[in-house]
């Protein structure tokens, strides 16, 4: 699988253990990732806030080069990936801005081709079950909290991909490399990155929600494809915990570094070493917390079959009247009496012939007949006894 690769400004940079986890996984999975020869910014952070052409136009330069080549174009950065889908959009839909844009980058343009998320090409590209062929060290007992933020799955007139409040293509990733992702409710709630500097105090509330909720709902870690959302759940947890004297220490992950380690890569080479909150000695625990989250299940499972059994009302248990079904029996009322005798004196073997009679009258007369025959030889046989 070949598929043309943007890294962006961040894979470069702030995000760069993003960009070694990516190239990690694509070596292990073998998808051959081509790099957009000098590619440019597209222009995430601000150019669509100034000027509505150049927002088109950044990021459709850098597309019409993967074009040419007949590619897709695979960009990790989730406001990247934004910016190409909306371009893609505005270029289809709008005949003119198409012109405006192939006159501004001096190349032709028809956006024929699509871009795709790290979610997209794991999900849709390449496929669930491939990857989880792949997985070498699956993560038993990792409960991390899919963080999904703004870009990825809205808007769903640019995105197209999974459920815009309820996403479950990352939870499904990490299903497939053995990991069990936790429910909750925050996964596509923003961060507040983009107030990081105007509003810092915000940024900091709407953060600590999001840790908040996660470490509740049990998850021991959380992953992300965006890189200005792992900056920021990473970067201010200190200080969220200092603030509102809570502690989290829940490391932030690429899902691309968990599918990395999940495929045989060891932690600290895909970055893990790089991150503010700690996030190698999680692995190391694994091993002991799948065994308990194991046993804690079939505990579970068993206490809920014996509740079930429990629950279940018992038959009442009716004695049988020995005389009244012999009765039913036998027309004749010495045969009958000596039977509701012979049953009075053993209940269990009453209750057995009541069970027979109720499905085969003519079967329960045979059984009664044997059970007379052998009450008569043996009374035979203790008098003859008794003569000698």
């Amino acid at each position: 699988m070949k598929i043309a690769y943007y890294p962006g400004c961040s894979l470069d940079g702030t995000a760069i253990e993003y960009g070694m986890s990516t190239h990690k996984m694509a070596e292990l999975l073998g998808i051959d990732l081509w790099e957009i020869p000098d590619w440019s910014c597209c222009g995430a952070s601000s150019a669509h806030q100034t000027s509505h052409l150049l927002s088109i136009a950044l990021p459709a330069r850098n597309l019409a080069v993967a074009e040419k080549e007949g590619m897709d174009v695979f960009a990790p950065c989730a406001a990247c990936y934004n910016r190409f889908r909306a371009a893609e959009m505005e270029v289809r839909s709008d005949e003119k801005t198409k012109r405006q844009v192939e006159e501004a980058i001096g190349m032709a343009f028809e956006a024929n081709h699509q871009t795709v998320s790290t979610l997209e090409l794991l999900t849709e590209r390449y496929g669930l079950e491939n990857l989880n062929a792949k997985v070498t060290k699956p993560l038993k007992g990792m409960t991390p909290a899919c963080y999904y933020g703004c870009l990825l799955v809205r808007p769903v007139g640019i995105t197209g991909f999974d459920d815009p409040e309820d996403p479950q293509s990352m939870d499904r990733i990490m299903e497939s490399i053995g990991a069990s992702p936790v429910k909750w409710d925050f996964k596509t709630e923003c961060c507040g990155a983009g107030l990081g500097v105007t509003q810092p105090e915000a940024c900091l509330e709407m953060t600590y929600r999001i840790l908040l909720n996660a470490k509740e709902m049990g998850a021991d870690s959380i992953v992300t494809a965006c890189p200005i959302c792992h900056l920021n759940l990473d970067m201010r947890q200190k200080a969220i915990e200092k603030k509102y004297q809570v502690e989290f220490k829940l490391p932030v992950y690429y899902v691309t570094e968990l599918v990395s380690i999940a495929c045989g890569a060891d932690a600290p080479s895909v970055g893990t070493n790089r991150h503010f909150v700690e996030a190698n000695s999680i692995f190391d625990r694994l091993p002991a917390k799948a065994k308990a989250m194991e046993e804690a299940a079939e505990a579970a499972k068993a206490e809920k079959k014996g509740k079930k059994a429990k629950a279940k009302p018992q038959p009442e248990k009716v004695e049988v009247d020995g005389l009244s079904l012999a009765q039913q029996i036998y027309d004749d009322a010495d045969q009958a009496a000596q039977l509701g005798a012979l049953l009075t004196s053993e209940p269990a073997r009453a209750t057995k012939l009541q069970e027979i009679f109720e499905q085969d009258k003519a079967k329960a007369q045979k059984v009664a007949n044997a059970l007379l025959a052998k009450k008569a030889k043996e009374t035979s046989g203790g008098e003859e006894g008794n003569k000698g």
